[in-house]
């Protein structure tokens, strides 16, 4: 498996050289890198790689979190090594992860002399847009590999903290580091964007600083506890992201005979759409708005979480009869298109209830089906994916059908929302 991510590299004591070209900083730096090998078995055969770079004499390394996921949650199957630019290798010790910004610290026993130093303007996020940067890691396994880009800030559409870098990113340079002319980290290699041309993303340095300061003046992790360390990291996060969306203003929105509000947030992006102009002309038109979040979290390759995604579709009858208009609106609203169809060994298998919601009087709001679907994280306590469908039930001539889509949520978080979202459908006025 290879890996895509961000290293954070800074000026070593003997690095302050007048020259900035790509060939000069990635001479000066090389003996900092290294490569990070999950492996598995007697053999020691890789199962994963990604990047990491040193950032002090002890030998203290920085990674992505996504680079050592495997060993994290099951350190009795895969062990952590790495291999140096000149070939040598040796095992790390794992001391510190977090899951939230996609870092981790590691450990070799051998010092060094060489090791990368943070960029004080990057630190305070104030480095220019604008900015040259050189990404280093290794990609595909092909060997160590410098790339050359741009910073252009911080990613402003997302709930999760990300730089966006210019620059060619691939798999296997994932946890290197994007460095300053002088050789001082800038930021760490995290992700790319499928389908765009050279959109990259790297962590910001900060936050790897209090990430490598939390290792070093703490006990080491105990791979005991992992699990447990990880779900107050994802719990913290959703309630951090759900507590914005409560606050949040809200706009209104007439849906033809029904109203909804949206949030306004910067990191939550929301679209329209519409069938109307479709050939030949569609049996019913379909007018959508679709609002969701880029806060994505990985736990392991078997188990991504922290989406959040909120669709309202306003359906309007052209020539359907009325069990035609209520059989197409079942089929949006079926339990298949929901969660206990999705399986992973980390989660259970989803259990869906349907229910009749009527208000408390007819002039508050139409009535209501809702359809919610629920599934639990074996191994990461008090988590849980919902998924909900809300159809009305008033008419045969129109109705609206919103979706919530909730992954890596407390339950009281995810009944809070999806009692918000009940009380959010109310007639036009």
């Amino acid at each position: 498996m290879l890996f895509l991510a961000t290293l954070l590299l800074g000026a070593t004591p003997a690095a302050a050289l007048t020259t900035d070209g790509a060939d000069a900083v990635f001479s000066d730096v090389r003996p900092a890198l290294l490569q990070i090998r999950t492996v598995v078995g007697p053999g020691e055969q890789q199962s994963s790689i990604g990047s990491g770079f040193l950032v002090s004499a002890d030998g203290l390394a920085i990674t992505n979190y996504h680079v050592v996921a495997q060993h994290a949650l099951e350190p009795g199957t895969y062990r952590l090594q790495y291999r140096e630019p000149n070939g040598s290798r040796g095992d790390l010790e794992l001391l510190a992860i977090d899951v939230l910004s996609d870092l981790a610290v590691v450990r070799r026993a051998r010092s060094t002399d060489v090791y990368l130093e943070f960029d004080a303007l990057a630190l305070t996020d104030a480095m220019p847009q604008g900015e040259r940067l050189f990404a280093i890691g290794n990609p595909m396994d092909i060997g160590f590999t410098i790339v050359e880009g741009t910073h252009n800030g911080r990613v402003e559409r997302s709930f999760l903290e990300r730089i966006h870098f210019s620059g060619a990113l691939n798999a296997g340079m994932s946890g290197g580091p994007a460095l300053t002319r002088d050789r001082r980290i800038a930021g760490v290699n995290v992700a790319r964007m499928g389908g765009g041309q050279l959109i990259s993303f790297l962590v910001p340095p900060r936050k790897a600083q209090a990430l490598l300061d939390q290792a070093r003046n703490g006990q080491p992790m105990s791979l005991d506890v992992v699990k447990d360390n990880i779900a107050r990291q994802v719990l913290s996060w959703q309630a951090g992201l759900f507590e914005e969306l409560d606050e949040a203003p809200r706009e209104p929105l007439d849906m033809g005979r029904y109203r909804i509000s949206e949030p306004d947030l910067p990191w939550l992006s929301c679209w329209a759409g519409t069938n109307r102009h479709a050939r030949p002309r569609p049996r019913v038109y379909v007018d959508t708005t679709r609002c969701s979040a880029q806060s994505q979290l990985f736990i392991d390759s078997q188990l991504n979480t922290g989406a959040y995604s909120l669709v309202h579709s306003h359906i309007i009858n052209q020539d359907l009869n009325a069990v035609q208009f209520a059989h197409h609106l079942s089929s949006l609203y079926a339990p298949e298109t929901h969660l206990h169809f999705m399986t992973s060994r980390r989660l259970t298998a989803a259990r869906c209830h349907d229910e009749f919601v009527s208000s408390a009087t007819p002039e508050a709001g139409p009535e209501l089906r809702v359809l919610w679907c629920a599934r639990a994280y074996r191994e990461f306590d008090g988590i849980f994916d919902i998924d909900v469908s809300v159809v009305t039930q008033d008419s045969s001539s129109e109705a609206l059908v919103s979706r919530l889509e909730m992954k890596g949520v407390s339950w009281e978080t995810g009944t809070r929302q999806v009692r918000r979202l009940i009380e959010n459908m109310q007639w036009a006025m």
